[in-house]
């Protein structure tokens, strides 16, 4: 009888699958990011002003917030059965596509545009699409960097306090070391990308303004975060039912050893 090959494990299977959508998760969140939208207008209630270190302003965020909670999901349930090598891995690869498709983007701008295609777009409201183009795909760098860097300070810490929560509490209180290491590592990118972004960046905005948008954004994805405990605990149900007991006992204990 021949030998099970390797993709035929139902783990590696997994861990392709979960590799894939978080990778997909993190390179479109950096993309869609450019787009900035006003929570309150797009769900139809009256604008929220929030006053924070005299500074005040409305719920507005980069669309890329829309993926980057399942982007905290997906880490920590790749932390509960693959571990701390399985998210760093994962963590690596997002930040070096993320890096790839910023290359090929520029690369695009770029290419001398044909001239019919300039204009293709005006029926639409788009008097040059050569520019349009470039505006939404050419990110300034310090955008770039200080969000790539914000992504893999923040996973790297993710790991680290995932895994320390579950040192001290064993199996129990999934939910715990999923939030509790969200909360801790985005406090660090929320700051972190902001801080590169803006304040080291060409606009050079004031202490107070740094605080207060940095402090929104990290209310919002901590809010997104436990919203989203039970898909959490539904993911890892499904993934007991693929794999079977025996086998996601197993990948959690090797998990654990890491």
């Amino acid at each position: 009888m021949p030998s099970a090959r390797t993709l035929d494990d139902r783990a590696v299977r997994l861990f392709i699958v979960l590799a894939a959508v978080f990778c997909a998760n993190a390179v479109l969140a950096e993309f869609i990011g450019v787009k900035i939208f006003a929570l309150e207008d797009t769900l139809g209630v009256a604008p929220l002003e929030w006053n924070l270190f005299g500074q005040t302003g409305s719920l507005s965020f980069t669309a890329g917030t829309l993926l980057w909670p399942f982007v905290f999901i997906l880490t920590d349930t790749i932390n509960e059965f693959f571990g701390k090598r399985g998210v760093r891995f994962i963590s690596w690869l997002a930040v070096a596509l993320i890096v790839y498709g910023f290359l090929f983007a520029f690369a695009a701008i770029a290419l001398a545009p044909a001239g019919w295609w300039v204009e293709a777009a005006q029926a639409q409201g788009v008097p040059d699409y050569q520019k349009a183009f470039a505006a939404i795909f050419g990110q300034g760098m310090w955008t770039i960097a200080g969000s790539v860097l914000a992504f893999l300070v923040g996973q790297l810490i993710d790991v680290s306090v995932f895994h320390r929560i579950r040192a001290a509490t064993g199996e129990r209180w999934v939910w715990l070391r999923a939030t509790g290491s969200t909360a801790i590592s985005q406090l660090v990118d929320s700051f972190v990308v902001i801080y590169v972004a803006f304040v080291l960046g060409p606009q050079k905005w004031p202490t107070s303004l740094f605080l207060a948008v940095s402090t929104v954004n990290y209310a919002y994805k901590m809010l997104a975060a436990i919203a989203l405990i039970p898909l959490l605990y539904l993911m890892r149900h499904g993934i007991r039912h693929y794999l079977g007991r025996e086998r996601e006992r197993q990948l959690r204990a090797e998990a654990a050893l890491d």
